[in-house]
């Protein structure tokens, strides 16, 4: 459910914020995105952000689509289908604009420069940076439901599609499917 009161250019704002520090791709900037659209603006509910990211995860083409996503899904509770379609327009330019301008740039850049100590550092440097961004995405989205030890199978389920994903080559649609079918007979 979208609160009253949405303020386009604050929301076009956050995502050009975010763009820029969107080290590792979009989906390293979802806890904030989580923070700035479900707790504090509440523009998005809990669910509705989850959904938003796993839908547009599950589906074919840049990941980057769950930032339309939740842009058309704040954007349909602020003003139905016109509001969607500007939010839809406003959050994915948003988040395109300035890091894709900055990597072309910085890309040629360190292309150029390759062979300096201080761009080899750089590029080594930022990987924990990303695989910490990612876990705190991961975190996010598990916890959506809450910390509650009686969501037990909700923690199991997270933890199986974990362990497979990371040590099998199972496609992703398959493990969403056999979720939603726990979740369609209240297993989890």
């Amino acid at each position: 459910m979208v609160g009253g009161g949405l303020d386009w250019l604050a929301f076009f704002g956050h995502f050009l914020m975010l763009s820029l520090l969107s080290i590792g791709g979009a989906i390293t900037t979802a806890p904030d995105m989580h923070r700035y659209l479900v707790q504090e603006q509440g523009w998005l509910t809990d669910p509705q952000f989850t959904s938003s990211v796993a839908i547009a995860q599950a589906a074919p083409g840049p990941n980057v689509l769950f930032v339309a996503l939740l842009g058309w899904n704040v954007g349909m509770g602020a003003g139905g289908w016109a509001g969607a379609g500007a939010g839809l327009v406003l959050a994915l330019a948003g988040i395109l604009l300035p890091s894709t301008t900055l990597t072309y740039l910085a890309a040629s850049w360190g292309h150029r420069n390759r062979e300096l100590r201080a761009v080899r550092a750089f590029k080594q440097g930022m990987a924990p940076i990303v695989i910490a961004l990612l876990v705190a995405t991961g975190w996010i989205l598990a916890t959506s439901g809450g910390y509650r030890l009686s969501q037990w199978p909700l923690w199991a389920v997270t933890l199986a599609t974990t362990l497979i994903v990371w040590r099998t080559r199972v496609h992703l649609l398959w493990l969403l499917g056999i979720g939603a079918v726990l979740g369609w007979f209240g297993l989890v």
